[in-house]
């Protein structure tokens, strides 16, 4: 198969009009945090209906903010499930606090919320729950849990921008949401990202944060906290704000193409699909497969490679990474065997807007061939 056949594991939507936007700005010499970025906030916060929108750099930099605001840091502790992007426990260490790992439920690939009381402690102060792969998590009950604990609740929506649980939108139920612009999200800016809340005076400290500290008084720059350089590009923005108009049809579409893999990869019992709860949306970031243990998954994905598939693990067992594995000496076969399957037998396959029906049948066929 020539590589103008290759279906690879995602293609960004694109369009003319988003590039318009962008030369535009590139043209009007604002190039840094401007209109635009204060456009896409607005637009971003009318969207999930919350108060406040801030955009930053990356979906990593908006949950290290978050932690930082919060105040947290070395003694504390924050909960976080062991299967997800490392980035989500990657920056608990980055403000010198502890990662807390609970399994999770292999239904769903979220944190399995009857194991989270058991792992609180009087150092615990947040809990970064995830809605991995755009699938909303039991949110309202962690959000309970929390609120009598009085833990902090960080959402780890970086893939989940538009799903929802009982209607209402991921990253809007817990004190801060966390959503990410990455190329493999349904919108992207290349990098970016953005955080939302209702709480006032959380979102004054997270825009002081993102810009080195900066908060004008009496029309004066002054420099009131150690900050970060966090800040989004007016040309970034203005590319997320040409494709948000089309996030509804897009995860619409991505559904449509869900429903044709269940369709087609339901033929063979060697395969567990992803399951949804009736009461919630997904926003589809990923399809993400758990294959029969005994197949191979590395030369799976290597196999399908070779057909004109593109595949890629879904998301780490992040204490089964050498660095958590070697610093806190875990066994995550044992400790979390639901996160440790998932990661060694889980795969992600093609999901996109770009994607056309012929070519999920086609992915679908060649899956299963390959079984």
């Amino acid at each position: 198969m020539s590589n103008l056949d290759f279906i690879p594991l995602m293609v960004p939507d694109i369009q003319q009009h988003d590039i318009d936007a962008v030369v535009a700005v590139l043209q009007s010499g604002m190039l840094i945090q401007g209109s635009k970025v204060e456009e896409l906030e607005s637009n971003i916060a009318q969207y999930l209906g919350v108060r406040h929108a801030i955009a930053v750099s990356s979906g990593t930099a908006s949950l290290h903010l978050a932690l930082v605001a919060f105040g947290i840091g070395r003694g504390d502790e924050v909960i976080v499930p062991a299967f997800s992007y490392i980035a989500t426990a990657n920056v608990v260490e980055l403000v010198g606090a502890k990662p807390v790992f609970v399994d999770i439920d292999f239904n769903t690939f979220n944190i399995d919320k009857n194991l989270i009381e058991r792992a609180i402690t009087i150092k615990t102060k947040a809990i970064i729950p995830v809605h991995e792969f755009g699938l909303a998590c039991d949110i309202r009950e962690i959000c309970e849990l929390a609120k009598i604990n009085n833990i902090k609740i960080i959402e780890d929506a970086a893939c989940a921008l538009g799903a929802t649980e009982n209607g209402k939108f991921t990253g809007t139920f817990g004190n801060v949401g966390s959503f990410s612009f990455h190329p493999r999200k349904a919108i992207t800016s290349g990098e970016g990202g953005i955080l939302v809340t209702d709480d006032d005076e959380l979102a004054r400290k997270l825009r002081i944060l993102r810009n080195h500290g900066i908060e004008i008084r009496d029309g004066k720059m002054e420099f009131v906290e150690a900050g970060f350089n966090y800040r989004l590009t007016d040309f970034q923005a203005a590319l997320v704000n040409s494709q948000l108009g089309r996030l509804e049809s897009i995860i619409n579409y991505k559904e449509k193409l869900a429903n044709i893999y269940f369709d087609e990869l339901s033929q063979t019992n060697k395969i567990i699909l992803p399951k949804v709860p009736q009461n919630k949306r997904h926003s589809w970031q990923s399809f993400h497969l758990v294959l029969d243990s005994i197949i191979n998954r590395n030369e799976f994905i290597d196999n399908l490679r070779k057909q004109g598939v593109g595949t890629n693990y879904g998301a780490q067992c992040i204490p089964a990474m050498i660095y958590y594995k070697n610093k806190y000496h875990y066994h995550s076969e044992k400790e979390f065997p639901n996160a440790f399957k998932a990661y060694l037998c889980g795969i992600a396959i093609p999901l996109y807007s770009r994607l056309k029906e012929e070519q999920v049948k086609f992915i679908s066929k060649t899956i299963i061939q390959s079984i």
